[in-house]
């Protein structure tokens, strides 16, 4: 067989093509061999012609695969594909979500520079910048994420970059990404949002005016649980920047991974409508309910930012948390009460989740901390599966009953 190789009509024409078919299609160039699925590259290396051919590959003068750890088709298909669901000019996948940050920072921040960091974000991501990023004289403060005039008023002449999620983790808190993004080119930084609740089947902040996207592929994106991942998205100008970290420092998505990823970026759409109407039901009857002091939900009428989650989202996502009567006790008998839900701490499974953030995901924090960003002892995290809704009501049920008097 001839060493070149057309597609010719293999490949599908995407030109103007929308979501859905984005979700199934971009990013794919089939082989020799036809394939109709997506190809999954086993290989850590790459051949080449001639000794003139690998040094041409090498040196960035010629177009080829060089070497896994930054260059293998399977994960370059994941992040086109990312790209154009997200509406960036080029996505570069890591080997999860904490290391799509850590690389982002690590890529596009130096020494000296001043970032911003939402109060309300996964608490991992405060350890990495409080513990490790500070180390090597990046400076760090904290804002409330949805005051954009704090934001403004925190700025430092070295203020580099501004980093949120919105909605966060777990109290679906949102910030006007559009006036946070004005706000942040005003002072020469770059806006990064964690678009890892909504994916962008529910909202797109590039298209909003943030410069750079990130996921934990591990979330909805893969939506069953089973690979980690993460992605950084943005301008290709930042991303060769982070190409360069990724080639150097390595924190590599396995090809393997990709490609999981990839069959779960063809049901994206379909899983998070799914996710949001059962969420919305569960949460509205927690409101309803005695033993329930609050809902955390933006579909909710009586989320404060509810018109905003509708003005830049299509849906409100699958997290609903909420605070029971009778602290920390009473929350761990809630949990410990439901026999269908897994307890753990991760969410963006078909299967649906509980924890109790204080004590797992933000357990690192100070009572202070906590307190500051709102998690209460007496919080409880749900992420909505795709099970039946009633089932689901009825474990939470369970729970309800057992801290009712």
């Amino acid at each position: 067989m001839s060493h070149e190789w057309d597609a010719g009509r293999l490949d599908s024409e995407l030109q103007n093509a929308g979501f859905d078919t984005l979700a199934v299609r971009a990013g794919q160039r089939r082989g020799p061999e036809a394939e109709h699925g997506e190809a999954l590259f086993l290989t850590s290396s790459y051949v080449f012609r001639s000794a003139a051919d690998a040094a041409a590959c090498f040196a960035g003068d010629a177009p080829g695969n060089v070497y896994s750890r930054y260059m293998n088709p399977t994960v370059r298909t994941f992040e086109e594909r990312i790209a154009a669901l997200e509406g960036a000019e080029q996505a570069v996948a890591t080997s999860s979500g904490m290391a799509a940050i850590l690389a982002m920072v690590m890529s596009l921040c130096s020494a000296g520079d001043h970032i911003l960091v939402s109060r309300s974000v996964f608490g991992a991501t405060v350890t990495l910048f409080e513990k490790y990023f500070k180390r090597f004289g990046v400076e760090v403060d904290y804002v409330t994420l949805a005051d954009t005039q704090a934001w403004q008023a925190a700025c430092k002449p070295n203020t580099r970059l501004f980093f949120v999620e919105s909605p966060s983790n777990p109290l679906a808190e949102l910030v006007d990404i559009a006036a946070l993004a004005e706000v942040a080119h005003q002072q020469g930084a770059l806006l990064a949002v964690d678009n890892c609740f909504c994916t962008p089947a529910l909202q797109k902040p590039v298209e909003l005016g943030a410069d750079i996207v990130i996921h934990s592929a591990t979330k909805y994106i893969d939506g069953q649980g089973r690979c980690l991942g993460g992605v950084v998205a943005g301008r290709s100008e930042q991303m060769k920047e982070v190409v360069g970290f990724l080639r150097t420092a390595g924190p590599t998505l396995s090809p393997f991974n990709a490609w999981v990823f990839l069959k779960g970026l063809e049901t994206l759409r379909l899983r998070m409508q799914a996710h949001c109407a059962s969420a919305l039901q569960l949460a509205t009857w927690l409101e309803q309910q005695d033993g329930i002091e609050k809902v955390y939900y933006a579909g909710l009428p009586t989320h404060p930012q509810h018109e905003l989650a509708k003005q830049q989202q299509t849906g409100f996502g699958a997290v609903v948390s909420f605070e029971v009567s009778g602290g920390k006790a009473a929350a761990w008998r809630f949990i410990d009460a439901t026999r269908l839900m897994s307890i753990t701490a991760n969410l963006g499974d078909a299967k649906t989740t509980i924890t109790h953030p204080a004590t797992t995901t933000h357990g690192r924090w100070t009572p202070e901390a906590r307190a500051e960003a709102g998690i209460q002892d007496n919080l409880i995290r749900v992420a909505v599966g795709l099970e039946e809704v009633a089932d689901i009501q009825t474990d939470l049920a369970l729970g309800l009953a057992a801290v009712r008097p």
